[in-house]
């Protein structure tokens, strides 16, 4: 079985309760493979990460395999702006849509999701190809300010990793959920003076395990996601706290993705 995110946002969860812990969320446009079902929620698979977790089932429309198989071949698009509204001229409803939601066939403003037809309110740009490292900033840089939320995906509430995934998501590149996956993807640089902008540097807890990522702007800048989406120095020891001067996240390896 197969399901469709048609609601802007909706929360993925460790377990089958609306009181365990989020972590992750799936996006407008997505479509997830159901794994399990109870009366009440759907154990899913997301078909574009293949991260897994609970979900209401309230807040996914089953559809055919069919309609799965389709849409995996068909011309998308992520939108790339923090946020933006649709418009469904039948039933007379807008909806407000986080970046990195997903639209189908955009022919002017109007595009559709499953057999619904919706309009953009404001128009977007396609890119004829992925974007480049400094078009990747330019989309991270959007989300300064966003409040960190452990399994957040959107500018209303966001997490480290979730950040980085969504921004490069966003430019075209398919990243793994977790920094602890991400970490396996790209290429090693071996000195942060050998860093290019859009490289991504991760770290590691006090018990050597990757538990924080962010996106390297230079040789001595960051835009990570920690208490809110911020830019910060970096040297190669860590990241150097803007408000205290301190040491907060121990500097493991840096991997570049755009090569």
């Amino acid at each position: 079985m197969y399901g469709l995110v048609n609601l802007p946002v909706v929360p993925l969860r460790a377990s089958d309760s609306e009181r365990s812990e989020m972590i992750s969320q799936l996006m407008f446009g997505e479509y997830v493979e159901i794994l399990e079902q109870s009366d009440k929620w759907l154990y899913v698979r997301n078909s574009a990460d293949n991260y897994d977790g609970w979900t209401d089932r309230k807040m996914i429309k089953i559809v055919s395999e069919k309609e799965f198989l389709n849409a995996q071949k068909a011309v998308k698009l992520k939108l790339s702006r923090p946020y933006t509204i649709i418009y469904h001229a039948l039933s007379n409803q807008t909806k407000l849509l986080p970046g990195g939601s997903v639209i189908y066939g955009l022919n002017g403003d109007e595009f559709h999701i499953g057999s619904e037809f919706w309009s953009l309110i404001d128009p977007v740009s396609i890119p004829e190809k992925n974007l480049s490292a400094h078009q990747i900033l330019d989309v991270a840089i959007q989300y300064i300010n966003a409040p960190y939320l452990w399994g957040g995906k959107t500018i209303l509430g966001i997490d480290c990793s979730g950040f980085v995934q969504l921004v490069f998501a966003i430019g075209g590149y398919l990243l793994p959920r977790d920094a602890s996956q991400q970490v396996n993807v790209g290429k090693t640089v071996d000195f942060l003076s050998e860093v290019l902008p859009g490289d991504l540097a991760f770290f590691e807890n006090e018990e050597g395990s990757i538990s924080h990522v962010g996106i390297l702007m230079d040789t001595s800048k960051i835009i990570h996601a920690s208490g809110w989406v911020k830019v910060e120095n970096i040297d190669a020891q860590g990241i150097i706290s803007s408000e205290t001067g301190e040491y907060t996240h121990q500097l493991r390896v840096i991997k570049r993705i755009i090569l």
